[in-house]
């Protein structure tokens, strides 16, 4: 007979791990690692300053005090929504919101953000856990493998004013929240699409008042954003034929919301890889008197500016790409080049921060076993931060 190796971190014991046989192992297995390639042509952006120097090369986790504490190391399950949503029937991998808690609980992690609240109808609790008796049994689980649920990409009303059907969901999803234990609950989407000031004021006007709401029920309410909510304000200058303006004033249009909403009844959390997409992307604009200005983005100096707006990350990595438009391709944290040691040690408060790994291309319709070994190395990116 063959002779394993059980013990962490050799490949036998990963597969025992992750529940799955050695001829599927060995088949699907592949290096997570990419190389980086040529920065952007732009200038010398922080992203691209230290090509990979932020992490990857610290992995003894007893040197150096750690950038992210160990019980605020957390992941959002989006990155391994395949396992939370495959059969546990048809396979012997991790399957449903139980065991996959489970492993992300072996792996280290102490902490998840959810991404809704549906798995498959054979894994434990049925299909529909967006129910008051699905989140105290979801809290049992968390409780019983040592995780705490920081927040969730979920129900934001979209009627403005808010029609009593919204609101009565809103606040059920709050009541889910608190069963949970979270702190926070968000979405995954921006308070608008609009580049136009007057459309970030309606947005401020429901979200402060959504955050109110939130507040009373002891919920800190919080958005998240890609690229595109760092892109510039349309704020005057010349009309167009339907009356909008057509230049900026340089003032992002996550910038103007901050300003325009509650410091106590809304929130922010970074995606920190579509900032650094932001920051290739939206680096010049047209000034109110016509002219072309360049103001390249700081990811961390806007937290810093904004400091308690940000109780919530996503950690999520990169390599660069610039043929792509976004400047990065992702890959799993800690293989890429965006500088999180940097970035972190500059935003400080590590106590206050949660931040998330996540990956959204993790899962992989050939490699089952593909996005919980992602989350694996994504945990030991960023258990190997240090200062």
């Amino acid at each position: 007979m063959t002779a394993y190796n059980d013990a962490p971190g050799t490949e036998d014991g990963l597969r025992r791990s992750l529940g799955v046989n050695r001829r599927r192992f060995l088949s699907t297995c592949t290096a997570a690692a990419a190389t980086a390639i040529a920065a952007p042509v732009f200038g010398a952006a922080p992203a691209f300053a230290h090509q990979g120097h932020g992490h990857g090369h610290d992995h003894g986790h007893g040197h150096g005090q750690a950038l992210v504490p160990a019980d605020k190391r957390g992941i959002i399950l989006y990155t391994v929504r395949d396992a939370t949503g495959r059969d546990p029937l048809s396979t012997d991998l991790p399957s449903g919101f139980r065991e996959v808690f489970k492993q992300l609980a072996r792996f280290g992690y102490r902490q998840v953000e959810f991404a809704g609240f549906g798995q498959h109808a054979n894994a434990p609790g049925g299909s529909n856990l967006e129910t008051v008796e699905g989140a105290k049994l979801l809290r049992s689980w968390l409780d019983d493998y040592g995780l705490r649920a920081q927040g969730n990409h979920g129900f934001i009303p979209s009627s403005w004013p808010l029609s009593q059907s919204d609101l009565d969901e809103f606040k059920r999803q709050l009541e889910i929240a608190n069963i949970l234990g979270m702190e926070h609950m968000g979405t995954g989407g921006d308070p608008t699409g609009s580049a136009y000031r007057a459309d970030w004021d309606v947005a401020a006007d429901k979200w402060n008042a959504l955050g109110q709401i939130a507040r009373r029920a002891g919920i800190k309410l919080y958005t998240h954003n890609h690229d595109a909510a760092y892109g510039f304000l349309l704020d005057g200058g010349p009309l167009d034929d339907q009356g909008r303006p057509t230049r900026s004033s340089g003032v992002r249009k996550l910038e103007y919301f901050l300003k325009v909403t509650d410091p106590k009844s809304v929130w922010l959390e970074m995606d920190i890889f579509w900032a650094h997409v932001a920051q290739y992307k939206f680096h010049t604009y047209t000034a109110l008197d016509g002219s072309q200005r360049e103001n390249v983005f700081d990811p961390a100096a806007l937290v810093r500016r904004n400091n308690k707006r940000y109780p919530l990350f996503h950690a999520k990595d990169g390599v660069a790409n610039t043929t792509s438009g976004d400047g990065y391709d992702m890959v799993p944290f800690g293989t890429g080049i965006i500088d999180y040691r940097t970035f972190f040690s500059r935003v400080g408060e590590a106590r206050y921060r949660n931040p998330m790994v996540e990956q959204d291309n993790a899962p992989s319709p050939t490699d089952l076993a593909q996005s919980l070994n992602h989350a694996r190395i994504g945990y030991e990116g960023i258990a190997a931060l240090r200062k």
